[in-house]
């Protein structure tokens, strides 16, 4: 009879295994730089973000987002889950490193995030992952522009680059995007003090750049401080987008006070 008893426990206990909770997300080993330490408390399944603190005072300096998660209310949300796996530091640069292998730098003078490749090639659902559309954007795409007309493209690592663009002191975001009507490619910045979109290329010339960035095979940022020593470039009021085609052309694109311009650097 205690066999029979133990037999229909075990059967009514198998779907609650079934169905338990992910496993907790590594403890991240913290990072030290210059008298700061750089902690990831990975208690926020839907946001991975980096804390920066005071090693004298322990004091927050500030709180930086790395990516976000994608949740879909039809499946279970905490194994939609995906946190900060490890941290390590190259010059002025945070590697963050996701539970799926994913790389994020983040430059800690302008706080600007990078996604590198990945070390290993990524799984269907890593790929997915990669193609997690910051949320600033995701509230622009719903809401605003780029919901009428545009559609984000992927067609470029990364398809989104953060920085403070126009030097107000917020980070703003710029991502490649589609015009749907023509196909024709260029960069969206949102700005993030006020979620106001402009779009470059994509059926607004800008420059030798002209109306369609389909020649574009990379970019990234150009931080203001990095500007001030460069040849032939202007005193920066923020960060700015360097884009080019590989062993070809090259440009800034920069915030003059007034509007974003065109700075060719190369034929």
């Amino acid at each position: 009879m205690s066999r029979s008893i133990l037999t229909l426990f075990a059967a009514m206990l198998l779907p609650c295994l079934a169905s338990a909770k992910r496993a907790a997300p590594a403890e991240v080993e913290p990072v030290i730089h210059e008298g700061v330490r750089y902690v990831a408390p990975n208690e926020n399944g839907r946001r991975a973000y980096v804390e920066a603190w005071d090693v004298q005072t322990n004091k927050k300096l500030w709180e930086l987002t790395v990516f976000t998660n994608r949740i879909d209310p039809e499946l279970e949300e905490d194994v939609q889950w995906v946190f900060i796996n490890a941290m390590s530091l190259r010059h002025d640069t945070l590697i963050v490193t996701s539970e799926r292998g994913q790389k994020y730098e983040v430059d800690l003078k302008t706080k600007a995030i990078r996604q590198s490749d990945p070390a290993q090639p990524q799984t269907a659902d890593a790929t997915a992952q990669g193609h997690d559309i910051p949320e600033s954007v995701e509230k622009v795409i719903r809401n605003g522009l780029l919901a009428k007309s545009y559609d984000v493209s992927f067609g470029v690592k990364p398809f989104y680059l953060r920085g403070d663009f126009n030097g107000d002191g917020n980070i703003d975001v710029a991502v490649l995007v589609k015009q749907r009507a023509t196909g024709k490619l260029g960069i969206a910045i949102v700005h993030g003090a006020t979620d106001k979109v402009t779009i470059l290329g994509a059926g607004n010339a800008i420059g030798n750049g002209g109306d369609d960035f389909d020649w574009m095979d990379s970019w990234e940022i150009y931080s203001k401080d990095r500007a001030a020593s460069g040849m032939g470039v202007p005193k920066l009021h923020g960060d700015a987008l360097f884009v080019s085609k590989s062993e070809a052309a090259s440009a800034l694109i920069y915030w003059n006070g007034k509007r974003y311009v065109w700075l060719q650097q190369g034929d």
